[in-house]
C-alpha cells in the first residue's frame, strides 16, 4: 500500500532593495577602494609615500594585469 505525501509549494524569498542598498553602496566603495590600491597607487596619483603600499599589493597587480615595472 502506497501512502501520497503532499509536499508544500516552495514560497519564493524576497528581499526589498531598501534593505541591500546600503550593504551594495558599501561592498562597492571597498572594491573602488581596493582597485585603487592595486591599481594606481604609487603612481602618478599616490596618496602614500614610499613603496610600501607598492610591495604589500605588487603580485595583485600583476595578477589583474596592472604593469608596474
Amino acid at each position: 500500500m502506497t501512502h501520497a505525501v503532499a509536499i508544500p509549494a516552495p514560497i519564493p524569498l524576497t528581499i526589498p532593495i531598501r534593505q541591500i542598498l546600503p550593504y551594495a553602496i558599501f561592498v562597492g566603495v571597498l572594491s573602488l577602494l581596493a582597485l585603487y590600491f592595486v591599481g594606481a597607487e604609487q603612481g602618478a596619483l599616490a596618496i602614500f609615500e614610499g613603496t610600501t603600499v607598492h610591495e604589500l599589493v605588487h603580485d595583485a597587480r600583476h595578477l589583474l594585469g596592472f604593469p608596474c615595472h
